[in-house]
């Protein structure tokens, strides 16, 4: 038995509460269990609980054993005073002295043993997550609720880092989602590095370039470090000059994050993404605005659909000449920047401004993505879990990640779902 598990219990009432007696045999009656308290204090309050024929109002304690209120020291602290029920698993004391004066309820003999025995299955099973052979036995009502809850869950969290990274562009929304943008391009081997970029090159310098896709090119790949060489080929060194010009100009601290190639699909290497990057702030200006004012993410995906110039189809990397292929950004990567970038942004946007518009918008977007395929969708996948969009995989990876991998069943829908059934 655990504190988690005994406040499940006493939370939902999953004992028989029949006969229900303290244990020095005053009669009980639960008109009010109270309501979880996740700050310092007692575990519930607000609780009303009859005994004998007195009503009490006021906080209720859990303990796996009654010898813990001495051993936690809740005597001595004030928060503890209005206790008006002590539950216990078990009384191991079998006297009323800890807490004085406050009535212990003991549990052990009243809660199923079907409960107990579900829920040591479900931490110590070891399978891709802890209910994997129950959970088709969940009800569809509730895995639409708590996919809903996922989901809300994650754009929180996502909003809470853009709005610390608004600050830090002084309130600048273009600013904020051209870092965001960056970071996405950099893919995950990259992230930090292209973000790193972004941030030394503000936009008040690339509008200023925006017409010249060699200048935007040459600041983007200098920053990176990736033209601190001689040059065989023309063009590269024609880069190279550019940016020590601009740089010079500009005053630029290079970023201090390497950029990094290995183990990487020729396409997605830096040196061709940063020269997407820079196709796409050639051809379009006030990227945000222009997404806050799109009615669909087709047109969205209009924006991000670019290519690399001319020099790129024949090159993965400077002076290294290859067959011709244009570099377009791809499917896979405008969905990763809708699903990491777009929607964070906008929704953050939306709540800042108290504006649903945008919120249900970016909702809407998810939808209308395709679903991100990797080891953990792949695995819901396995068990027969459906993966239809992005709304669908953004849920089931915050599930896994936040709940599934640190077994926090007692506090997901889908494992409560799984210890009520009959």
């Amino acid at each position: 038995m655990t504190e988690n598990l005994l406040q499940f219990i006493w939370q939902f009432q999953y004992f028989n509460k029949s006969d229900l007696l303290t244990v020095m045999g005053e009669r009980i009656t639960i008109a009010d269990p109270g309501t979880i308290n996740y700050n310092q204090g007692p575990d519930f309050l607000d609780a009303k609980i009859e005994i004998g024929r007195t009503t009490w109002a006021g906080t209720v304690e859990l303990h796996v054993l009654s010898s813990d209120w001495i051993k936690h020291k809740h005597g001595k602290d004030e928060n503890f005073n209005n206790v008006v029920l002590h539950v216990v698993w078990q009384d191991d004391e079998r006297t009323p002295v800890s807490p004085p004066n406050v009535p212990v309820l003991e549990l052990q003999d009243r809660v199923p043993k079907i409960l107990l025995q579900r829920y040591e299955e479900l931490i110590n099973n070891t399978s891709f997550i802890p209910c994997e052979k129950s959970i088709h036995r969940v009800r569809d009502l509730t895995w639409i609720s708590w996919k809903e809850r996922m989901l809300a869950e994650r754009l929180l969290r996502k909003s809470a880092a853009v709005e610390l990274l608004f600050q830090q562009s002084n309130s600048h929304w273009e600013e904020t989602f051209w870092w965001l943008l960056a970071r996405s391009y950099g893919m995950k081997v990259n992230a930090a590095a292209f973000e790193a970029i972004a941030r030394t090159i503000p936009l008040t310098i690339l509008a200023k370039h925006r017409n010249q896709i060699h200048q935007l090119e040459s600041l983007l790949l200098g920053q990176a470090g990736l033209l601190n060489h001689d040059f065989k080929e023309e063009y590269p060194s024609l880069l190279k000059r550019e940016y020590y010009f601009l740089m010079d100009k500009y005053r630029l601290k290079p970023a201090h994050i390497p950029v990094l190639f290995l183990r990487m699909r020729p396409g997605n290497f830096p040196s061709v993404r940063l020269a997407q990057l820079a196709t796409l702030l050639n051809e379009s200006v006030h990227l945000f605005s222009k997404i806050r004012e799109a009615n669909t993410v087709k047109h969205v995906r209009e924006l991000f659909d670019v290519h690399a110039n001319d020099y790129w189809h024949y090159h993965y990397k400077f002076d290294e000449e290859t067959e011709f292929k244009k570099k377009r950004t791809g499917s896979g990567m405008i969905n990763s920047i809708i699903i990491n970038t777009v929607v964070p942004v906008l929704f953050t946007y939306g709540n800042y401004h108290h504006e649903n518009k945008y919120k249900l918008k970016a909702l809407e977007w998810l939808i209308q993505t395709e679903p991100e395929v990797n080891y953990i969708t792949r695995g819901f996948h396995n068990i027969g879990i459906e993966n239809k969009n992005a709304y669908d995989s953004q849920a089931l990876i915050e599930l896994k990640n936040n709940y599934c991998d640190s077994k926090k069943c007692l506090e997901c829908s889908i494992g409560n779902a799984i210890l009520k059934q009959e």
